[in-house]
């Protein structure tokens, strides 16, 4: 029987579960796809513990999970544009990808390029429209001067790259074994910590003009501190700090549309932009896939792979 991940109750990776399931059947409009690679998300584990319930609250027993990447197994009623053994990625809104079969809008999928990696694929959308609406929120574009904090986490190397190409130059924030995989990517590398603001300063040749903050801590003091104006601030995760200095909280909502994904899935095709996949792990071991996400120290994704 298909397998996917449940929890009962908010918790800890311990409540994480895999146990068999009935094989969904799609009703009008949507499609069963066969998941081939679906990547976690900080987002989910804030869920689960039921650090968000007053915003997503979970109906027991919880699925969890939004990226994926498989092969159409069947298609509902309606249905245009796709069918069994199409090669397909996208996102479902009803925290449901960790598994081996998952129902989606079809308005929620676009087909695979062949140039995009199954695991790549399966964990594109969240950090992909997250990174891209951050980079339009700053009005990143030529001659500016744009710092990237976590800039080697799943939003953040996208977000670097997605400020490059609008004509901007780079700063990411990262530790120093990520230092060469940014260069690599035209990045200018920064250490955080102690002193990073004089660093930045250094690297930016006194000026900075826009702040994406995709880890959170005291970064968007750093950035008012740095002389960027709070309109051109915009952090994911302090929603705190925004509220206090006025800055902008656009993250995955913002940009989440199929449109916004076919042009992220093209520009991997076409090698324009890298999505870093950090470690896949099978189904079953989903707990220790989040134990290592909470570390906060992989490049790029986590990916899980049915």
């Amino acid at each position: 029987m298909p397998r996917a991940v449940r929890f009962d109750e908010y918790g800890g990776i311990d409540v994480l579960r895999v146990e068999e399931v009935e094989r969904p059947a799609p009703g009008p409009g949507e499609v069963l796809v066969e998941v081939k690679a679906a990547g976690i998300n900080p987002g989910e584990a804030a869920i689960r513990e039921g650090r968000l319930r007053d915003v997503f609250p979970a109906t027991f027993p919880s699925g969890q999970g939004s990226d994926l990447a498989g092969v159409v197994a069947e298609t509902g009623e309606g249905v245009g544009g796709f069918a069994p053994g199409d090669e397909v990625l996208g996102f479902t809104e009803k925290r449901a990808s960790h598994a081996d079969f998952v129902l989606v809008e079809a308005g929620n999928l676009i087909m695979r390029p062949s140039g995009i990696p199954w695991e790549a694929a399966g964990a594109l959308f969240v950090v992909g429209a997250t990174a891209y609406a951050a980079v339009r929120a700053v009005a990143s574009g030529p001659g500016d001067t744009v710092v990237v904090s976590g800039a080697a986490g799943g939003v953040g190397s996208l977000a670097v790259q997605l400020a490059r190409h609008t004509g901007a130059t780079a700063i990411g924030l990262a530790s120093e074994a990520n230092h060469a995989w940014l260069s690599d990517h035209g990045v200018i590398p920064v250490s955080y910590g102690e002193g990073v603001a004089d660093r930045i300063r250094a690297a930016s040749g006194g000026s900075v003009d826009a702040f994406i903050d995709t880890f959170g801590a005291d970064y968007v003091e750093l950035a008012i501190e740095l002389g960027v104006a709070p309109d051109r601030i915009d952090t994911i995760i302090n929603f705190a700090a925004a509220q206090k200095y006025g800055v902008k909280t656009e993250g995955n909502a913002a940009a989440a549309s199929s449109d916004v994904l076919a042009e992220l899935a093209r520009m991997i095709d076409q090698g324009a932009l890298e999505l870093p996949v950090a470690r896949t792990y099978p189904l079953d071991q989903v707990r220790e896939a989040f134990r290592e996400l909470e570390q906060r120290h992989t490049r790029g994704k986590i990916v899980l792979k049915p």
